[in-house]
């Protein structure tokens, strides 16, 4: 198994995915960083079918500060976790507007002080809203990591996410950020990964690769 280069993985999946994007729908951090609490444990698109009347209920971050948590469940029920999930945006939504004038705040330190908000979701709110560089690891991110040999298996979220820093240009932090997701998405799943035609299939780590062509 030969060993994938940093410049050579960046090379790929930037011809892969030269467009590659925030898949979750919004139009400002208030209803990026809802979407982005949303999205644990469950899909982008999942996320986008709620939100739209979720957000004309509750357009501005006010709103959703003094807004009933059973009827914020009643928007968001198809999704997992839903009353977990209703909790964590309705107290993010209170504590914005106590604490921080109603603005989404810009650092990962104030940012991580709010409900349903961790490392990865302050990451993404940073590239996505004020363009700080910034790599958030969720699932796809960390399994493409492992597999391609960013990091090693055992490596925990917060390990993978400093490593990653210290390989990849930090101007290339939010577009690879895409692009590893993309790629874990769209190609290289977490089962049956698309192998038959991935670049980096001869350094790949993964014990059980799926070589073999689809049948028409």
């Amino acid at each position: 198994m030969e060993r994938l280069k940093v410049d050579y993985i960046l090379i790929e999946l930037q011809k892969l995915f030269p467009n590659a994007h925030c898949e979750l729908t919004h139009r400002n951090a208030y209803e990026m960083s809802v979407a982005v609490i949303l999205s644990a444990q469950t899909t982008d698109a999942s996320v986008n079918r709620v939100t739209p009347a979720l957000f004309e209920a509750y357009p501005t971050v006010e709103k959703l500060a003094n807004a009933n948590q059973k009827d914020v469940e009643g928007y968001i029920a198809s999704l997992g976790l839903y009353r977990n999930k209703a909790r964590q945006i309705t107290g993010f939504a209170k504590k914005v507007v106590s604490d921080f004038q109603g603005e989404v705040p810009r650092t990962m330190e104030e940012l991580t002080t709010l409900s349903g908000v961790g490392r990865k979701c302050a990451n993404v709110i940073l590239a996505e809203c004020y363009q700080v560089p910034s790599l958030a690891v969720d699932t796809h991110v960390s399994r493409i990591s492992r597999r391609l040999g960013l990091c090693f298996q055992k490596d925990d979220v917060d390990t993978i996410e400093r490593k990653l820093r210290k390989k990849i240009p930090e101007d290339r932090w939010i577009k690879t950020h895409h692009q590893m997701i993309f790629f874990g998405r769209y190609l290289c799943h977490a089962r049956n990964p698309e192998c038959y035609h991935c670049p980096f299939v001869n350094g790949c780590h993964e014990k059980h690769k799926n070589l073999n062509t689809p049948k028409e």
